[in-house]
């Protein structure tokens, strides 16, 4: 099946599945460290194909990229000519889905899998069960990554592929907004590009976006890093608030809250006729639980324990222990026996 390695000019490399790669940058520079120190260690994975993609090449068959894109991109980042290959002799679908049976072992993202996936299921004509069938996996799997790109619009696609948004943020983010919004998430895709968000700020951004009301949700989408700026500014105003009060502040402030609380359930409840059992058999531990904080804040008031010294001065349930710095008291007996005074 493969063939021994080989050296390869660059730009006879046909890089037909690059728009089923992602970019990562940031992958591509490390790599390209590795082999100005190293070396290519690990050959990129070419397959011979009657034509080109563009059906250039006089009849010659084009070598297809397979595997390697990092690689590829890595050496021409160091300026290099030369590329080694490994070149497998078989068709072009065999060699998709031999790749796609090693992702146990090459690791690729869920994105990349369901690319592959969809080019031979859309571009080869297989059906999932025979992809399943001859890649290794069963026919969920297949299915999932392919869910993975339903209801993906094609900026959020170009946004993962160029690391410019996670795959997490657009199945889960990005794809429901779409689904029920299509102009927002075309909105927020043209924000985001501009400018970024981290996963973990989109995904709160989101959970804000889910709880607005329609009318504020405009300026959300409008001003996504605004809004987080706001957001996250507003936290630690509220936690600098809290650390000034102190746990009084915060003893207050929950006070305020069950006041509030309270104040609303009496409103509902004037509106409920007749009332629920469970409302009724709530009362006596709402009673209960109403009269020893009532009883709790009135002995803390007759006992204050800045005005008695002795409260606090040694652990609950502590028994009488002697000073460390005096002897013991058989000791401090024997010693006044034997005084001559």
């Amino acid at each position: 099946m493969p063939r021994d390695r080989i050296d390869l000019d660059l730009h006879r490399l046909e890089l037909r599945f690059a728009d089923s790669r992602l970019v990562e940058p940031r992958a591509v520079a490390r790599l390209a460290e590795s082999i100005e120190r190293c070396g290519q260690i690990v050959p990129c994975i070419v397959v011979a194909a009657p034509e080109s993609q563009d059906g250039a090449g006089g009849g010659a068959p084009a070598l297809v990229l397979i595997d390697g894109y990092r690689r590829v991109g890595a050496l021409r980042r160091l300026g290099r000519d030369t590329v080694s290959v490994e070149q497998w002799s078989c068709d072009l679908t065999a060699a998709l889905l031999r790749m796609l049976a090693r992702t146990r072992d090459r690791a690729f993202a869920s994105i990349e899998e369901a690319l592959l996936l969809r080019t031979l299921v859309g571009e080869h004509g297989l059906s999932q069960h025979e992809v399943a069938r001859r890649s290794g996996r069963d026919v969920s799997w297949v299915s999932r990554r392919l869910q993975l790109l339903s209801g993906l619009p094609d900026a959020a696609l170009a946004a993962v592929r160029g690391g410019h948004l996670s795959s997490w943020a657009a199945n889960r983010v990005v794809a429901p907004l779409a689904r029920a919004n299509p102009g927002h998430a075309e909105r927020l895709l043209a924000m985001l590009a501009m400018t970024p968000l981290s996963t973990r700020e989109l995904q709160c951004w989101f959970e804000h976006y889910q709880q607005t009301p329609r009318s504020a949700r405009e300026h959300m989408v409008n001003r996504p890093r605004l809004f987080i700026d706001t957001l996250q500014a507003t936290t630690a105003w509220h936690a600098g608030a809290r650390l000034r009060a102190g746990p009084e502040g915060e003893c207050i402030g929950d006070l305020r809250c069950l006041e509030a609380v309270m104040a609303r359930l009496r409103r509902r409840v004037a509106t409920l006729r007749p009332l629920p059992v469970a409302l009724i058999a709530a009362a006596p531990r709402l009673r209960a639980a109403i009269d020893a904080l009532a009883r709790e804040l009135e002995r803390e008031d007759t006992h204050d324990p800045g005005r008695d010294p002795r409260r606090g001065a040694r652990p609950a349930n502590a028994g009488a222990q002697p000073a460390r710095d005096q002897p013991p008291a058989g000791d401090v007996a024997q010693h006044r026996t034997a005084d001559p005074a």
